[in-house]
């Protein structure tokens, strides 16, 4: 598949990821009444990237995340020349995705963009929870550890074959449960990126630790799981 073919799938993906994740939580989480609750948002999440795997995973890996791709090159499942050019369109998507929602959600009467959060990622006063940022430093480079070695299993030669999106999709689903609380959960910088582009203000300021803490953990899985699964 031609390279332009597969940066246009993970643009496409990761507005999919970003919309649907970010879409549930600014639009549906708290409508009263009807609301969807974190869990919900959990579950928005892991279907995006379920949906999206199975759309355009067979065109372009669906990674739809720059943390995913740094994991896979360090493992030796993705060339390092493409590293950067995955990066670009996936926080392409994910700024588009964000622009969209930011018109959805401004035309409800009353809506405050910055008042909302917009579903930013933060610590501290910024964290749902009120977390410190030494707990969402460690929170966000583990589950991004975990999500990489589910990726990296699931994707192997030996997994059973077409059931790696569905263990994807709910591994990001069970991160979420754990993690929106702590962070409002990232283990994706695009995702945070995007939001954080349109809030300002703090969301720029903290956005560092939703880079660093994904990119690390998955650096770390894509060093452990090939050591690990490596046959005699």
């Amino acid at each position: 598949m031609h390279l332009s073919k597969k940066l246009a799938a993970e643009l496409i993906g990761t507005f999919w990821l970003v919309f649907g994740g970010t879409g549930s939580a600014v639009l549906a989480a708290g409508f009263p009444g009807l609301g969807i609750g974190f869990a919900g948002v959990s579950l928005a999440f892991g279907l995006t990237v379920l949906t999206g795997a199975y759309a355009l995973g067979h065109i372009s890996g669906g990674h739809f995340n720059p943390a995913v791709t740094i994991g896979l090159a360090t493992a030796r499942r993705f060339p390092v020349r493409d590293i950067a050019p995955y990066i670009a369109a996936q926080l392409t998507g994910a700024v588009i995705a964000s622009a969209v929602l930011a018109c959805i959600a401004s035309g409800k009467p009353g809506f405050d963009l910055v008042a909302s959060g917009f579903a930013a990622n933060g610590y501290g006063a910024h964290s749902p929870g009120l977390y410190s940022l030494g707990a969402a430093l460690i929170i966000e480079a583990v589950l991004t550890f975990f999500f990489l070695l589910v990726i990296l299993g699931a994707t192997d030669k030996r997994a059973a074959a077409g059931f790696a999106p569905i263990a994807i999709g709910l591994a990001l689903t069970l991160i979420h449960l754990i993690s929106i609380p702590v962070t409002n959960t990232s283990v994706n910088p695009a995702r945070s990126t995007g939001p954080a582009l349109f809030l300002g203000g703090w969301a720029l300021e903290q956005l560092w630790l939703f880079w660093l803490a994904p990119v690390v953990g998955a650096i770390a899985a894509g060093v452990v799981y090939p050591f690990i699964a490596e046959k005699e």
